[in-house]
């Protein structure tokens, strides 16, 4: 039997990022870890704090009768009332455990929002560019994905998403810091978007969720990310430990609400409703009760503020322009004009690249066309041996 045509469809077109990863396990093969600079995929390198170390090998001789059982489809409730407060803190409201669902990651975190608010046809706006895996998570649960242009700068373009805003719009999904581009939207303009969502919602009778995804709010570089929750009542942030503790392969991440969100109840029965038939049932038991006890923690985010300031040396003294990453551990890189002959998109500057090792991902990839991803969360001695690897490249092309 063949599979579903929508899934046939969507490996047409699945992750550009991870084809680049296995290329450059295919390259790292052929030529040796050292001579591959992989810029590909954003797995953290650093290594999650002390502290959960000691956590993870305390809980574990603890052996505690039934610590590895069924728990509340929304989690513990000891961790989601430490958690409450470690949000409330960041997001200048007041909540308590019942304000907060326990999720499989960030993107099991959003996969459940949009099975909780959306009706066929139903739409999701988000600024290009974006992770590309938005479009999927969104059609999982019969939206779609409405895209609008951010501005030069990468900021949100808040005249275009007005324009875009119609009544089938369930929700704007918002990613700050951002990926790819490393872009930490200023409060002014949260400020802004809340007002148009509210003066939208008052005119049409529907006020669109505003969805944010939180996975790198703890790398900054200078600064706080701005809170959402305190600035529009109708905002659900989805946030997951896989960048703050390094933990992607745990799984572990939250979904919190507004405590002033219209029909709060409700919606947190939903949000728990979709985590059982989902299939995820529950986050994972030990994870929760670690991270209920590093609320505090986080990882060395001054390695990532190196990193990024050596990538930027490498990618000046090779002539490659970008976006400043003001967080997150990406750079988006502006793809050059092409001296030789030639097709110069930025699919083939990355092929071009990876003919001199060197892997990223291709801006189309993140609905972004002319421009190219670089991943920073590898070791700096691979960022500066680059340095070469990309000025010959660039005197080439």
């Amino acid at each position: 039997m063949p599979i579903a045509e929508n899934i046939q469809q969507a490996l047409g077109s699945s992750s550009m990022i991870r084809k680049m990863f296995e290329e450059g396990n295919r390259l790292k093969k052929q030529h040796g870890a050292g001579g591959v600079f992989d810029f590909s995929i954003g797995n953290p390198d650093v290594e999650p704090p002390p502290a959960f170390h000691r956590v993870l090998r305390r809980l574990a001789r603890e052996d505690k009768k039934g610590s590895h059982g069924y728990m509340p489809n929304a989690g513990y409730p000891e961790v989601r009332a430490a958690l409450a407060q470690k949000v409330s803190r960041e997001q200048g409201v007041s909540l308590d455990g019942s304000h907060l669902v326990m999720a499989v990651g960030a993107a099991g975190g959003l996969n459940v929002v949009f099975k909780t608010i959306l009706n066929p046809g139903d739409e999701v706006i988000v600024s290009r560019p974006y992770f590309m895996e938005y479009r999927h998570y969104v059609a999982n649960h019969g939206g779609r994905l409405a895209e609008v242009d951010a501005l030069p700068d990468f900021n949100l373009d808040i005249e275009a998403l007005r324009a875009r805003l119609s009544p089938k719009t369930a929700a704007v999904l918002i990613n700050s810091p951002h990926n790819p581009t490393g872009r930490v939207y200023p409060a002014s303009t949260i400020a802004d978007l809340a007002e148009v969502l509210e003066a939208h919602g008052k005119a049409s009778g529907r006020f669109p969720y505003l969805v944010s995804d939180e996975p790198y709010r703890e790398i900054v570089y200078g600064g706080e990310t701005p809170p959402v929750l305190c600035a529009y009542r109708e905002s659900i942030v989805v946030n997951s430990y896989s960048k703050s503790l390094s933990l992607p392969g745990e799984r572990i991440g939250y979904i919190a609400v507004s405590p002033e969100i219209r029909g709060r109840e409700e919606l947190v029965d939903g949000l728990i409703f979709a985590t059982r038939i989902l299939g995820f049932v529950n986050a994972p038991a030990l994870m929760q009760r670690i991270v209920a006890e590093l609320t505090w923690a986080r990882v060395d985010v001054p390695v990532y503020a190196r990193r990024r300031d050596a990538f930027r040396r490498v990618l000046d003294a090779a002539g490659l322009s970008y976006a400043g990453p003001e967080g997150a551990f990406y750079l988006f890189c502006k793809t050059p004009e092409r001296k030789n002959p030639g097709p110069g998109t930025d699919a083939d500057f990355t092929e071009h690249l990876k003919k001199h090792l060197i892997l990223g991902v291709p801006g189309a990839s993140f609905g972004k066309p002319g421009w190219i991803r670089f991943a920073y969360c590898v070791d700096e001695e691979v960022i500066e041996a680059a340095g070469p690897a990309f000025r010959q490249a660039m005197a080439e092309w």
